[in-house]
């Protein structure tokens, strides 16, 4: 199903015009708007009139999280306060929190690219659809939650907390769709499991997660112990909130709701423009949005882009699954690590549930990796033997995955602390500058 084909489907030489049309208005728009990049523009000696298509993008200043946070509260926004009716703030956990204002548009448009992806995955106005992402100053819950009324399904507003509660509205609601976190779903799994309810006594059948990274086998993990069909949601606060991009039917990459979010592809380092096939760090620039416009914002999220049509009927651009960040990559004696390889890994073995924390430490001159996991409860033992052989397996299996040795520590089952929202995977214990 496609909610709006018009632009869903819209030829590539349509979208270029209508990107170039959009990029021009609102690189005049923010230059007059917004001194931060009227500030840049002039330092890089270019001028509205410089842009003439979306070709001409690369001519412009990029946008990073630190200047959003040294702009703090309002130095990015561009309309007037008294057209701003709401404002969201990111959950970051150092520095200013990223502070986001939305125009009566803004929320329009994002309840239409919510639509998008809810219908791409096979939401109609029958289903009943619990939204199970934070409520408030994050944008997931809201995000989703006006993206299912446009679309005219019946929303419950679950939020996060008193799962066992959420479990039994599941059950006696029959709701067939849920939005959460992918580590969410699991625990939400987990908990159905101690309250002996079947997932064949619910009516869950599709499943849309995002808000942090996660894998294949996370997916079939869900899918297999919650009844449902898993789809990607990506989105970010900073561009707008989940809906960003979204998975179809095909899930051979994620739909870029590139009408409004230009996509592109940059080496982290040289900053360069890197063509589609190639993976890099994702940069958006919000084509439409009125009230915080970014140019080139730099994600760090690191993803590959392609530009061949879909299956499904959609044209647009789509995204691969993000294989790690740019910022929170681990560089553990000269190798690049990411937790999703390391999940991964996990997630293949039988014998261990999806829980676990990687420790990295520094001890001398020489970094150490730590990789704790929680043994399933079927396989746990006193014999030693048996675990050590588990232990064993699993190393072997990450070290030639990753190409560096990992101590393994076996955790007890429902030893590693869960979350209802995003989870915890890496302490990094070093002193890196």
């Amino acid at each position: 199903m496609i909610w709006n084909p018009a632009k869903e489907c819209m030829s590539r030489d349509e979208m270029h015009a209508l990107q170039s049309k959009r990029l021009q208005k609102l690189v005049n728009y923010v230059y007059h708007n917004t001194p931060f990049y009227r500030n840049k523009m002039q330092a890089m000696d270019i001028s509205p009139e410089d842009i003439k298509s979306i070709d001409d993008i690369v001519k412009l200043p990029f946008t990073t999280k630190q200047d959003l946070r040294d702009n703090y509260p309002y130095g990015l926004q561009a309309a007037p306060s008294s057209e701003i009716v709401r404002v969201h703030a990111s959950s970051g956990t150092t520095g200013n929190p990223t502070i986001v204002g939305y125009t009566r548009k803004d929320l329009a448009v994002w309840s239409e690219v919510m639509a998008r992806a809810l219908t791409s995955f096979g939401v109609t106005r029958d289903d009943t659809f619990s939204v199970s992402y934070g409520y408030g100053l994050f944008t997931g819950g809201l995000g989703a939650h006006y993206g299912v009324e446009n679309l005219g399904a019946t929303v419950i507003p679950t939020s996060t907390g008193n799962t066992e509660k959420h479990i039994r509205l599941i059950r006696d609601l029959k709701i067939s769709g849920i939005a959460c976190t992918p580590s969410y779903a699991l625990y939400l799994a987990e908990t159905l499991e101690k309250m002996g309810i079947s997932k064949d006594d619910i009516n869950l059948r599709i499943g849309a997660f995002g808000a942090e990274p996660w894998t294949e086998n996370m997916r079939k993990e869900i899918e297999q112990r919650l009844g449902l069909k898993g789809y990607n949601l990506y989105g970010l606060s900073e561009i707008v909130g989940p809906g960003v991009s979204y998975e179809c039917s095909e899930q051979n990459g994620s739909h870029v709701n590139e009408d409004h979010y230009y996509p592109e592809i940059i080496d982290p380092d040289t900053l360069e423009q890197l063509p589609y096939g190639t993976t890099g760090e994702l940069v958006f620039t919000t084509l439409t949005k009125e009230g915080m416009p970014l140019l080139r914002y730099r994600t760090k999220d690191l993803c590959t882009l392609y530009d061949e049509e879909c299956a499904c009927g959609r044209k647009s651009v789509r995204m691969g699954r993000i294989v790690g960040r740019s910022d929170d990559m681990l560089i553990i004696r000269g190798i690049n690590v990411f937790p999703s390889q390391v999940e991964s890994v996990i997630l293949e073995m039988n014998e261990f549930e999806p829980q676990y924390l990687l420790v990295v430490e520094r001890k001398g001159n020489l970094d150490t990796l730590q990789v704790q996991v929680e043994v399933r409860k079927d396989f746990f033992s006193d014999d030693i033997g048996r675990m050590l052989a588990m232990k064993k397996r699993l190393a072997d299996k990450l070290k030639s995955v990753l190409s560096i040795a990992a101590d393994i520590k076996l955790m007890e089952p429902n030893s590693i602390a869960r979350s209802e929202g995003k989870s915890k995977r890496v302490i990094d214990n070093r002193m890196l500058k």
